[in-house]
């Protein structure tokens, strides 16, 4: 079974390196900027990622103001059907042995969908 040391959050705009394993990116839009031969994504998974509209609203307030909100809306998206079965082959990655690393270009890592989605992850690799 995979642990949490098997996952690893990392910009898309550092190298990747050889302790990597498979990279997933975890962003619904491809980064700017960013040649898709440079980035070394062995696989791009949109449907883990907050929908459009989630995305949109939470983008509109620059103060900070609605993560905590942000976050319980993008749990219950990661609940249903349409995201449920990018996050089981996320969940295959990871149990598949070797490290699997979530690739993004937010700025802003830990006040982004990324740390929801490894605690999403994590929960999911304990629930099994």
């Amino acid at each position: 079974m995979g642990s949490s040391s098997d996952v690893r959050v990392r910009r898309v705009y550092d190298p990747p390196e050889d302790g990597d394993g498979t990279r997933v990116l975890v962003d619904r839009l491809w980064p700017r900027g960013v040649a898709k031969d440079r980035a070394g994504i062995d696989k791009w998974l949109k449907d883990v990622t907050p929908s459009n509209e989630l995305r949109a609203w939470y983008h509109e307030d620059r103060t900070g103001t609605r993560y905590d909100d942000f976050v319980d809306r993008y749990r219950a998206e990661l609940a249903d059907p349409a995201h449920t079965a990018a996050v089981g082959e996320l969940v295959e990655l990871v149990r598949a042995g070797g490290p699997v690393t979530l690739v993004t270009a937010v700025k802003d890592v830990p006040h982004s969908h990324v740390p929801v989605l490894v605690d999403h992850l994590e929960h999911e690799l304990r629930r099994h």
